[in-house]
């Protein structure tokens, strides 16, 4: 009787604390979920954010993917040519004409013979990332009709062309009574080629400082900088760190490293035929597509393509080969054999990187890779992040353009007075005596880099890098139309896009008549600041009185003499 009573008591008291508690627990996940299922929910209302796309609803930078798989056809036959699926629609009538409030205004000038399949993604790829203005000093198929009504359309691009007024010019410089580069004049090929440019960095420099700009690079037309260390990937934030005492920074080279012996555009090559969608599983934003490969494609006969973000192939150049001032000296000479392959050094080409100078009272170029002043040792800084990416004998016909570009005998003896480096010497015979079959196979053993498993062991050890960033900016401008929307508005009024294109696409090998009447003088044979402090490897005080050369990087000859 006692316990029903007391049962009956138990029944009827009120809910104690911790009840109500683990009731509230259960409730407020439930009750959260519901609203933010609310929030995110549109009811149909048109996204605002759409408007960015002209052609069909999707967020700014994100290409239109269908999730099940499918089949799209890309024309490959021009690579400045338009995607179907652009990734930046809006990009595709920016001329990228930037402010002229925004600071530092950077310069980058050139002396190239390039087509606009090459100078067009070297220009708005280096508008991204916040050059102001370009000095192109053009002669043979740069310098053509077509491609210079192009390039002077463009905001901020300022063609120079090589003109009987301006060899007189030139020869007049103060240059050729100097010392400095005396060493270069009256040879041919590689020596003559090196004192145009400085002959060229001469002039840019009074016309950069004529329009207010701050910084002047020279880069050629097969170099990208590349602002590693900066959240923005911007050259402009990068240079804008530096303090002001500092009249020249020194970006250090990493070399391309190809892995296929097929490649047409080095920048942003894409794949040709008709891809097939599969996607990659475990891989967020990356898919796979294979690709069926043009019947005359003698060379390969399937590709396998791997996409990263918006449908850009990975397959174009994106290994390369870091400088030895970025590696540690153990890890970079007791991996020098294998690094080396075979070849005269650890890079093929030059290893001394390139400079962006302050400009200034008295500056003067010192060669294509550095600036120097008339009445001061300018104070430099050497950068840890930042690099020049030089795309150097990436594509096969590399080999047989510099040839025809020489007129040297393919002895030893005799291309030691044509080249400075030993790897040119060397493409150069190989060019000139083998034959072609012969060519592609010294190419492969010595250029591309087909073994997997060195490739991967140098990447962990930290002698090659992945780098996307490049790829990425140019696919994209090229998906979204920039190039040929340029294109199509610097030639309506003279030759339709296709026309246009196939003229210069035939004017391959033509030199304009300017370039070959005239050449340069006939050769007849303080403190730093905390945000710049991150990035700069050290300081450098040496006097540099004389041009400084394409230099190739330390041997084991040097080991024991670096410290």
């Amino acid at each position: 009787m006692a316990g029903a009573l007391a049962h009956r008591q138990f029944q009827h008291q009120p809910p104690s604390s911790f009840s109500r508690l683990l009731l509230l627990l259960t409730l407020l996940p439930l009750t959260l979920a519901s609203i933010a299922f609310v929030l995110q929910w549109r009811g149909g209302v048109t996204d605002p954010l759409t408007r960015w796309s002209p052609d069909q609803p999707q967020f700014p930078g994100m290409s239109f993917a269908d999730s099940t798989p499918s089949r799209r056809t890309y024309d490959c036959t021009n690579p400045l040519s338009q995607s179907l699926n652009p990734s930046f629609p809006y990009f595709r009538d920016w001329n990228f004409d930037f402010s002229p409030h925004l600071s530092p205004k950077i310069c980058v000038t050139t002396s190239t013979s390039a087509g606009l399949e090459q100078t067009l993604p070297w220009i708005f790829y280096h508008k991204v990332i916040g050059v102001s203005s370009f000095l192109l000093f053009v002669e043979g198929k740069a310098a053509l009709p077509n491609v210079t009504r192009v390039l002077e359309s463009i905001p901020g691009v300022k063609v120079v062309f090589r003109t009987r007024e301006l060899e007189e010019q030139q020869a007049k410089s103060r240059i050729w009574n100097e010392t400095w580069l005396a060493s270069f004049f009256y040879k041919p090929c590689n020596y003559e080629l090196f004192v145009k440019q400085s002959l060229n960095m001469e002039m840019a420099i009074v016309m950069a400082r004529d329009s207010g700009m701050d910084w002047i690079i020279h880069l050629d037309t097969d170099e990208l900088m590349h602002p590693a260390g900066t959240p923005e990937y911007s050259l402009r934030q990068l240079l804008a760190d530096v303090p002001g005492n500092v009249d020249m920074v020194i970006f250090p080279n990493y070399e391309s490293s190809v892995e296929r012996d097929d490649i047409r555009e080095p920048f942003s090559e894409f794949c040709n035929g008709k891809f097939v969608l599969q996607g990659l599983s475990g891989l967020p934003g990356m898919a796979l597509f294979t690709s069926e490969v043009e019947e005359n494609d003698s060379r390969s006969e399937q590709i396998m393509c791997c996409v990263f973000l918006t449908s850009v192939p990975l397959m174009t150049v994106s290994m390369f080969k870091k400088n030895y001032d970025h590696l540690p000296k153990d890890v970079y000479f007791g991996n020098y054999k294998e690094s080396t392959r075979g070849n005269p050094n650890y890079f093929l080409t030059y290893g001394n990187g390139k400079s962006a100078a302050r400009i200034q009272d008295h500056l003067r170029p010192n060669g294509a890779h550095r600036w120097h002043n008339y009445m001061k040792t300018p104070k430099e800084i050497k950068l840890e992040e930042a690099a020049v990416l030089h795309y150097t004998y990436t594509k096969f016909s590399d080999l047989t353009s510099r040839r025809d570009r020489c007129g040297c005998k393919p002895t030893k003896e005799d291309v030691k007075r044509c080249f400075m480096l030993d790897f040119d010497r060397s493409a150069f015979i190989i060019a000139s005596t083998a034959t072609e079959e012969e060519m592609l196979q010294w190419y492969r053993e010595r250029i591309v880099w087909t073994d997997k498993a060195l490739n991967i062991r140098l990447i962990r050890k930290g002698i090659l890098t992945r780098i996307y960033a490049p790829m990425i900016i140019i696919q994209s401008l090229r998906e979204s139309g920039v190039f040929s929307s340029v294109i199509a508005k610097a030639t309506q009024t003279n030759l339709s896009k296709e026309k246009f294109l196939k003229s210069v696409d035939s004017s391959n090998s033509t030199r304009n008549s300017r370039s070959d009447m005239f050449s340069s003088r006939k050769f007849d044979a303080g403190r730093l600041s905390q945000a710049t402090g991150r990035r700069i490897l050290k300081v450098i005080d040496d006097s540099l009185p004389s041009a400084i050369p394409p230099l190739s990087p330390p041997n084991y000859d040097h080991a024991d003499l670096i410290t």
